[in-house]
């Protein structure tokens, strides 16, 4: 929760990822979660926003990330004292209104066997919130380097959260058309960049701590991002940009 200092620093998030928090954002106006669960805090610039609204939980498994995410709490008002290190085994038997999983369900060899067990940690009637990457035509070097393993279409993520025994499914695509041209400039990095013989568990660590922006430009990427994201809305329901973002229930039976 926020402790009041430093409450209205914006965290600095990438023009990219501002488009896929505006979308989250959108979809969370449907729903009225009390305590959160952010599995995947990476630098924390959205378990920020989270923690301001919610009484929030965030896990990761990088403690490079996770010190750079409390660092980044403190800065910005909020108690570092709910980041904790490792995986949903540090919250084993506790549920949440909302369970939050941005730009992690990609890195997981078995997604279902993975959203089974966030769904264990959704209270009956909530919500699991996730993002991922869009089109598995648009696989390149970005998602190697970050040791992706798929990219999804609507359909391919509807019968994953299905499969695992989520309803309700809402889905949103993001990023068109600048998230498309974003992505060229990582796919340009990445080749430059790209290590073969690292491994997909070396790359998924590694993947929240490359092209991050400056700790002093959340407020100005904020503000240039602002119209950018109103500018994806009218494509949010077709197969069109970078990202996927899902919101789905567990059921109160």
């Amino acid at each position: 929760m926020s402790t009041g200092h430093g409450r209205a620093a914006t965290p600095p998030l990438s023009i990219h990822a501002w488009l896929r928090y505006s979308t989250i954002e959108s979809l969370l106006a449907s729903i009225r979660p009390r305590s959160a669960l952010e599995i995947g805090v990476g630098q924390g610039s959205v378990g920020v926003l989270l923690a301001r609204r919610y009484d929030y939980t965030g896990i990761d498994l990088d403690e490079t990330v996770l010190a750079t995410a409390r660092n980044r709490f403190e800065r910005c008002g909020v108690d570092p004292g709910v980041l904790l290190l490792g995986g949903p085994e540090q919250v084993a038997d506790r549920e949440f209104d909302l369970v939050c999983a941005f730009e992690v369900l990609e890195h997981l060899e078995d997604d279902v066997a993975a959203l089974r067990e966030w769904r264990s940690h959704v209270s009956p009637g909530g919500w699991l919130a996730l993002s991922v990457p869009a089109d598995p035509r648009r696989f390149g070097s970005a998602d190697e380097k970050a040791g992706h393993y798929r990219r999804y279409t609507r359909e391919s993520l509807s019968d994953a959260l299905t499969a695992a025994d989520f309803s309700n499914v809402r889905l949103r695509n993001y990023g068109f058309p600048v998230g498309n041209l974003l992505e060229a400039g990582r796919n340009a990095y990445a080749r430059r960049h790209l290590q073969a013989t690292d491994s997909y568990e070396e790359r998924t660590l590694a993947s929240g701590r490359w092209l991050q922006p400056p700790e002093g430009a959340g407020r100005v990427i904020a503000i240039v991002s602002r119209p950018l994201c109103h500018l994806q809305r009218p494509f949010a329901t077709r197969e069109l940009g970078t990202g996927l973002v899902a919101f789905a229930q567990r059921p109160m039976i």
